[in-house]
């Protein structure tokens, strides 16, 4: 008869990771690259910072057993005893209307106020908050979502990946986007409009993802810290045990907060 692994678990790497915009379900999202760093990044502490399931697809929903990985690997953790916090975005459905066995292993919340190692307190929210009241409209969410589903399965029909292509490569319809997304960023109004909430909270910064567009910085004199996502930036954004904060990038080494960070190693698992 097999005997049971009695090897101690792995220590977790770090106190927190935060991860934003995995839109599980999607035709774009990436869930191979999610559940490759999660399995090579262990914490004590998971904050998904909303937009994780996106399921707004016309006719069927493009779920794939990758995508029920990242769920299953999550729900592994938590019952490991790691913690789940999850924060919805305007393109998480109703907790209560994803089916049952997509459903993120954890209580949904709008936002929420984290202390790190060092004493230092977040604002964490997804951040569509900030959007004007056009794109706030769930109706516009929905439209977003089919028309990004739409192009990936015009260009999946005129292209074929070769065999030879990083996992990590970006399409023609994610440079399009992702060029979109940067034009609609400039004069990183968006920044500004998080960190006034965070000001009025009385914190030391804010953690958001919604955008697109990873960060981390202090130029307004908070710390502003985006975790980016799982479609654009292939980012997330770790709490060491010290409470310093830095973003994990899976294209190149970490970017760090100057004089709370220090170096680690970059993420290898695509």
């Amino acid at each position: 008869m097999t005997q049971p692994d009695r090897r101690p678990a792995a220590a977790c790497q770090y106190r927190t990771l935060f991860l934003s915009d995995l839109h599980l379900g999607a035709l774009g999202a990436r869930p191979d690259l999610v559940l490759a760093f999660l399995t090579a990044h262990r914490a004590e502490t998971y904050v998904l910072v909303g937009d994780i399931l996106d399921l707004w697809h016309p006719l069927l929903p493009h779920w794939s057993a990758a995508d029920q990985a990242v769920i299953d690997h999550l729900a592994a953790r938590k019952a490991e005893g790691a913690h789940i916090l999850y924060l919805r975005g305007n393109h998480d459905p109703f907790p209560d209307r994803a089916p049952q066995h997509c459903r993120v292993p954890a209580e949904a919340q709008d936002a929420l106020i984290h202390t790190a190692a060092d004493g230092r307190r977040y604002l964490v929210l997804h951040g569509d908050a900030c959007d004007g009241r056009l794109f706030r409209a769930h109706i516009f969410t929905r439209l977003g979502s089919r028309i990004d589903h739409g192009l990936r399965r015009f260009e999946r029909l005129l292209t074929r990946r070769r065999p030879d292509t990083p996992p990590e490569a970006r399409s023609a319809v994610d440079m399009l986007l992702t060029s979109v997304n940067a034009l609609l960023y400039l004069g990183r109004a968006h920044e500004r409009k998080v960190l006034r909430l965070a000001r009025g909270q009385k914190v030391d910064g804010v953690i958001c993802g919604h955008f697109h567009i990873a960060g981390l910085h202090d130029d307004f004199g908070l710390t502003y810290a985006n975790c980016g996502d799982w479609i654009d930036s292939l980012t997330a954004l770790a709490e060491a045990a010290d409470g310093s904060l830095r973003l994990l990038d899976a294209r190149k080494a970490p970017a760090l907060l100057p004089g709370r960070a220090t170096a680690e190693p970059e993420f290898a698992g695509a």
